[in-house]
């Protein structure tokens, strides 16, 4: 039986570095807006991954690279549910 996360939380991605894709996965304690981004090293936003709703639970989205340069990313999510609002960033590294 799996419960419900009761905080917000953004892992590492893996693999780390990764070719062609990558796992990123997070919690969410309750229904959320979710939007998580990918930027590139001059901070310019280069992917927008997802950008809607979202149940309670763990989640996990592939990221798929194939048509980016090698190079030093970060990623970020923002989540706003009823009660809380999160906004976190890891970095990743794409090596091709």
């Amino acid at each position: 039986e799996v419960e419900i996360p009761n905080e917000y939380v953004l892992y590492q991605n893996y693999p780390n570095p990764f070719n062609p894709a990558t796992t990123i996965e997070f919690s969410l304690p309750e229904k959320s807006e979710v939007v998580l981004s990918i930027y590139n090293s001059l901070g310019e936003k280069v992917r927008e991954i997802l950008n809607g709703s979202m149940e309670a639970g763990y989640q996990r989205v592939v990221f798929d690279a194939r048509e980016l340069p090698s190079g030093t990313y970060v990623y970020q999510i923002n989540a706003k549910g009823s009660t809380k609002s999160f906004i976190q960033s890891k970095k990743m590294a794409l090596v091709k």
